[in-house]
């Protein structure tokens, strides 16, 4: 191969010509790990594409030279936005590049060796054919929803017109993407080959240039003006049940373009980008962009310059413990179970193997997982693991005792790790020959969905086995963040003024559902009654002993249902009744909750944070935010509860407090640390 003149002036575009004439145009962006579009990317992209009209080759295939094909547009690139108009004039010079592209001569491929996502799946749309590899980790999908917006450099057009706007419209208004076969069956695609075969066939199809596909009778017919108001309509009821449009408003926004344009012409695109533009400049977008480099400032702390972890022991098969194992053989780990009796592990086993059918349409991926997780009851398995996960029932003196008996047999480097939701670990580790070595891994219910874990330290903690941790969360694709032992942690300490508040209004008599939609109301992804059934209220009691400063203060309504052993979704009851892992509410039409009940539930959430960040358990208030959020699902359009404060105001959510003290006791006093986010 030749290189042409090109490849000379692009840094990140490298440009090489074949014998038969196609040219190769290799994305390789630099000083970078991922592929994405920067604008310096996209403005070396614009002048490849106008050397091309002005010397056509005989085809282009357009690759990458990264582990993905292109990850989207840079993020870090929406920081620096300030004004609609702003977005505006960038979003249509990205629109002109593709447009320009798509509408070269000569046959455009795409070969997609890994994710394709938003701005790079657009960039594979403007391409006429795609080449897909058959790889796990080859996914496709616009993932802008999850960032507050919607495709802006044309996908809301050409999707529309590839795959027709009912598959279309279900990718971008969910966000999510789909494996190679699923993209083929879709249309996104044309062809699907092996990895090794990739390039030879993007070759292939650019020289055999067949007829594109296009649009059956069906697709065309609900692409029509009368059908799309009838189709828009049942998109946004369908949309209402998921997220509110004053809370998220790019889906709406996505639904109204395509019912106006039909994703045609250039009034479609001109719409496309005035739409994305102005939402890129809400709260909504801005904060999602904000919890956005708080996840990656959590997996960047996952780093390691050792081995990762091979082997898992787990002891206690409960739903946690069993759970936790069940992850961990998800993500390759081999892992040992270890309980009391066999029974115990058989139960966590059965768990696993339906999961693992939930999760793997391929039969040898369940089987290849379930092989991984092997019942211990011996033990045996501790002396050879890299990470022991104790995840037995919340007790100081059982703990330490299986400590005693565990600890003589682990390796010399192995991290010591237990999954305790409020018992300190000074208190767990006094009796351990190498105290240093143990530390938090502080799972969340239910595990496979919680993307967050505690890394808790203790004073005396081995910073390595800190680290240790922090990185086996992140091999097991979870976030995690480093915490410093104290009761309740975290994310239980921040819920729990937040549940016992709503557990106080259930006993002053407010309707359960009711005390759940102020929570939802405000942005919650589901109410604190119906988290509490979740969490389990046998925890609820064990970290809200904090909270309740004696049995005789706990809610009777709490109390009885901890008594007959109610204690949630793990029961099948607790506050609520529950049937296929749906909580049965009752219907509340025509009662109203409180006028002060949603302050009444976040704010006191809001000033224990204060309290945590006053208290230093994490290291600073982003991390507070980023802790929330992953680890209760606070909701991720206001940015945090720290972020949400300096938004509503500091002055004004601590005369809200002392209003709320007056009215309905000292709980409500103001933290102390407040001045720290002034």
């Amino acid at each position: 191969m030749q290189a042409s003149s090109p490849a000379n002036k692009s840094t990140h575009w490298q440009l090489t010509k074949d014998e038969d004439g196609v040219a190769w145009l290799t994305f390789d962006k630099a000083e970078a790990s991922v592929n994405s579009l920067s604008r310096d990317v996209m403005e070396e992209l614009g002048a490849l594409v106008d050397d091309f009209a002005r010397e056509t080759p005989r085809a282009i295939v357009v690759r990458s030279a990264k582990k993905g094909f292109i990850a989207g547009a840079d993020i870090k690139e929406f920081l620096s936005i300030e004004t609609a108009g702003q977005a505006f004039q960038m979003i249509r010079s990205g629109q002109e590049i593709f447009d320009r592209f798509a509408a070269l001569t000569c046959p455009t491929v795409a070969a997609i060796n890994g994710f394709a996502l938003g701005g790079g799946l657009e960039v594979a749309l403007a391409c006429r054919y795609r080449v897909c590899a058959d790889d796990p980790s080859v996914t496709l999908g616009f993932p802008e929803v999850q960032l507050g917006a919607h495709p802006g450099f044309g996908g809301t057009v050409r999707a529309v017109q590839l795959i027709g706007p009912l598959a279309a419209m279900d990718l971008m208004l969910t966000g999510k993407s789909v494996r190679p076969q699923k993209a083929l069956q879709l249309g996104l695609v044309d062809r699907v080959v092996p990895r090794e075969q990739l390039d030879a066939a993007a070759k292939e199809l650019a020289l055999r240039a067949p007829k594109p596909r296009t649009l059956g009778l069906k697709d065309r017919l609900l692409n029509s003006a009368p059908m799309r108001a009838i189709v828009a309509g049942q998109m946004r009821t369908r949309v209402a049940k998921r997220v509110k449009p004053a809370h998220y408003p790019a889906p709406y926004a996505l639904i109204d373009l395509w019912q106006r344009h039909g994703g045609r012409g250039a009034r479609a695109m001109e719409a496309e980008a005035r739409s994305m533009a102005a939402l890129l400049v809400t709260p909504t977008s801005q904060n999602l962009v904000r919890v956005f480099f708080l996840q990656e400032r959590l997996k960047s702390g996952g780093k390691f310059a050792g081995p990762p972890a091979e082997h898992v022991h787990v002891v206690g098969a409960g739903v946690m413990g069993g759970d936790i194992a069940t992850w961990c053989a998800a993500r390759g780990l081999n892992v040992t179970l270890q309980d009391r009796t066999e029974e115990y592990v058989a139960r966590a086993i059965a768990r696993a193997r339906a999961f693992f059918e939930k999760r793997y349409p391929d039969a040898a991926r369940r089987d290849a997982a379930l092989a991984r997780l092997q019942a211990d009851v011996e033990g045996r398995g501790v002396a050879k693991a890299d990470v022991v996960i104790e995840a037995i029932f919340e007790n100081l003196e059982a703990k330490r005792e299986l400590y005693a008996r565990i600890e003589p047999q682990m390796k010399r480097d192995a991290v010591l790790a237990t999954n305790t939701s409020s018992i300190v670990l000074e208190q767990l580790a006094e009796k351990l020959a190498e105290p240093s070595r143990l530390i938090g891994l502080h799972f969340f219910n239910p595990v496979a969905r919680m993307p967050l874990v505690e890394v808790i330290r203790a004073e005396n903690s081995d910073p390595e086995m800190v680290q240790r941790g922090q990185a086996f969360v992140r091999q097991i694709d979870k976030l995690g963040i480093t915490c410093r032992s104290a009761p309740g942690f975290l994310v239980n300490r921040v819920l729990m003024p937040y549940l016992s508040e709503a557990v106080r209004a259930a006993e002053e008599g407010v309707p359960l559902p009711l005390i759940d939609r102020a929570a939802e109301d405000f942005g919650m992804p589901m109410g604190p009654i119906e988290l509490a059934d979740v969490v389990g209220l046998d925890v609820v009691m064990s970290v809200g002993k904090v909270f309740f400063r004696s049995d005789a203060e706990v809610p009777s309504v709490l109390s009885t249902r901890y008594a007959q052993k109610q204690f949630g979704k793990k029961t099948g009851r607790g506050f609520y009744e529950w049937v296929g892992d749906k909580p049965q509410k009752p219907p509340i039409e025509g009662k109203r909750a409180p006028a002060d009940l949603e302050d009444r539930l976040i704010l006191p959430l809001v000033n224990e944070c204060v309290a945590v960040l006053r208290e230093k358990i994490v290291e600073d208030a982003d991390l507070v935010d980023a802790g929330v959020i992953f680890g209760t699902g606070f909701a991720p359009f206001r940015g945090g509860p720290l972020k949400y404060a300096r938004t509503r105001g500091v002055n004004a959510i601590v005369a809200r407090l002392t209003e709320l003290k007056e009215a309905h006791g000292e709980r409500f006093a103001p933290d102390a640390g407040w001045d720290l986010l002034d």
